[in-house]
């Protein structure tokens, strides 16, 4: 394949001739040779540019082969374009790697928490969901019953598939009830939680002699290997495979998401024992994605975190996702197995050491514009929601979200936070139908078209609500995917042949990189209204089982 360079080359000949052709027309007709003499001169000019630029380029390949360029430094003749058109970047990152992320969209919502302030909640249920967990068996074998008592991090359930991955109880306290789904699934298993908490004791392990297999055994046992996800998949991983590399992002850019600051104050010291405990988990590296948005400064934990590579993200949602920053520091190829986890489980992997119990406390941001008061709480995984909101909503026609209100899931008060969120949302229900929506675009709205008025507020805040403002309609090609995922991907395409079942075109379009949660913003943006979280969701079962 011709590089480049050489098609510079043959443009270069092919000007050159076109120029004689022009003197020997000119020459013919008598004209002036002042025209031959410009076209000369231009043509030296680019000759002049491409000898430069394939001495510009020899510098950068000695300068990788060198390693040379390891810190992102620029060998080169001329600056690259994109440190000519870099955004302003702030002072905490100056002289450092930034990847510097152009496509996105940030939905700016009202109902973000304004304090840090995180209070104490009365949450009297907690439950452990099974279907929390991409691949679990749906009927697990549980190991107590209605009226049991138990301590945190006691035993609860195991998949069939593999015993030795425990599930355990995030609270002591009563077993009240074990519900059951369709075809006798595990929904959830509910604990009434006692007013002082009981922790299940641990033997002693020390972390400097312990060899790898005896700590996964331990990992396995005390609960908190479900906590790991492993890509392709976004599963549990296995037990016998070492994951190339292990990544975390220490911030989240998701509309009304909590500030990392805040849920890693006070537990600096679990955090760097949990990343002491992932590199004895690996034989690669452990990776932290870091904001360089400029808000606010990251916490020294994430910036100063030893034994870990620090990669420091700027950029509009999703730039905060985990996939991303993957795909932008050492995309995931076939037959690669990488791990992902979350500020909050590596902080409760690391107190495992350093408290000698499994702590499942949890920072949680409760937002939402119809709440009286947004907040942080701090409580335990899988609180009930209806204590988390308990005489804070307003208005009774609202929807309540585990999660952010891209990828999060719909709850009722009697139900419980989703083992991996660390953020409830409420917002209005959007029941309703609005005569000639599209046609008289004129109520603002969160969207990327340019049709409402509100682009030209960029910094505008909205009430969101529930409604999809039309129907689903056939699926054309818009270009609108591509303009909001920053990832060498083509997702419309790869979308497409999920649809149609193509096993072979889906691996080549990058499905192995991708989870729910990076397709979110396509599917809002979607002017189809395809429901892409579930189409992928689908696809990666597809490839799994075949697998």
């Amino acid at each position: 394949m011709r590089n480049k360079n050489t098609n510079k080359i043959i443009c270069l000949t092919a000007f050159l001739l076109f120029a004689e052709m022009v003197s020997a027309q000119s020459a013919k007709s008598g004209d002036s040779n002042y025209l031959i003499y410009s076209l000369m001169a231009v043509a030296v000019l680019i000759f002049f540019f491409l000898l430069v630029q394939v001495s510009d380029n020899l510098l950068a390949i000695e300068a990788k082969q060198s390693g040379a360029d390891k810190d992102g430094a620029n060998f080169g003749i001329f600056p690259s374009l994109s440190e000519i058109f870099a955004p302003k970047l702030p002072d905490y990152v100056a002289n450092k790697k930034v990847h510097a992320l152009s496509k996105g969209h940030d939905i700016l919502l009202e109902g973000g928490v304004t304090t840090n302030n995180v209070h104490q909640v009365n949450v009297k249920t907690f439950a452990v969901q099974p279907k929390n967990f991409t691949g679990l068996s749906p009927i697990p074998k549980v190991v107590v019953e209605v009226g049991a008592t138990v301590k945190a991090g006691d035993h609860l359930f195991y998949d069939k598939k593999d015993p030795k991955v425990m599930h355990v109880a995030p609270v002591s306290g009563e077993i009240i009830a074990i519900n059951r789904a369709e075809k006798r699934s595990i929904a959830e298993i509910v604990i009434l939680a006692d007013k002082e908490q009981v922790y299940r004791s641990l033997d002693e392990i020390d972390l400097d002699q312990v060899s790898r297999e005896e700590l996964v055994n331990f990992l396995l046992d005390n609960g908190i290997w479900p906590l790991i996800r492993q890509r392709p998949f976004n599963i549990i991983p296995s037990q016998t495979e070492v994951p190339r590399d292990i990544f975390i992002s220490t911030f989240d850019t998701a509309p009304l998401a909590p500030n990392s600051n805040v849920v890693i104050e006070g537990k600096e010291d679990a955090f760097q024992k949990g990343l002491d405990v992932l590199n004895k988990l690996t034989d690669g590296s452990v990776h932290l994605g870091v904001s360089a948005n400029g808000e606010e400064a990251p916490s020294n934990a994430f910036t100063h975190a030893q034994g870990a590579e620090i990669h420091y993200f700027s950029g509009k949602h999703p730039a905060g996702n985990v996939g991303v920053q993957i795909h932008h520091i050492k995309p995931i190829n076939s037959g690669d197995k990488v791990w992902t986890l979350g500020v909050q489980e590596v902080i409760t992997i690391g107190r495992l050491f350093t408290e000698g119990r499994y702590n499942a406390e949890r920072v949680v941001a409760v937002t939402g514009a119809e709440l009286s008061e947004p907040k942080y709480v701090s409580t335990k995984l899988g609180a009930n929601m209806g204590d988390l909101l308990v005489g804070n909503m307003t208005g009774d026609n609202n929807r309540i979200v585990s999660g952010d209100v891209l990828t999060g899931q719909k709850k009722e008060t009697t139900q419980y936070l989703n083992i991996f969120d660390d953020q409830v949302t409420v917002i209005q229900e959007g029941d309703y139908y609005e005569m000639f929506g599209w046609l008289i675009p004129v109520d603002p709205r969160p969207s990327i078209s340019n049709t409402f008025p509100n682009f030209l507020f960029p910094d505008l805040k909205f009430r969101a609500n529930t409604n999809t403002h039309g129907e689903r309609r056939a699926f054309v090609v818009t270009g609108q995917y591509e303009s909001v995922l920053p990832m060498d991907i083509y997702p419309q395409h790869l979308m497409k042949a999920i649809l149609v079942k193509d096993f072979e075109r889906m691996e080549g379009l990058g499905i192995l990189e991708l989870a729910e949660e990076d397709v979110a913003l396509c599917e809002f943006v979607c002017t189809s209204k395809q429901p892409l979280q579930q189409i992928l969701k689908e696809g990666l079962d597809i490839v799994r089982e075949q697998s």
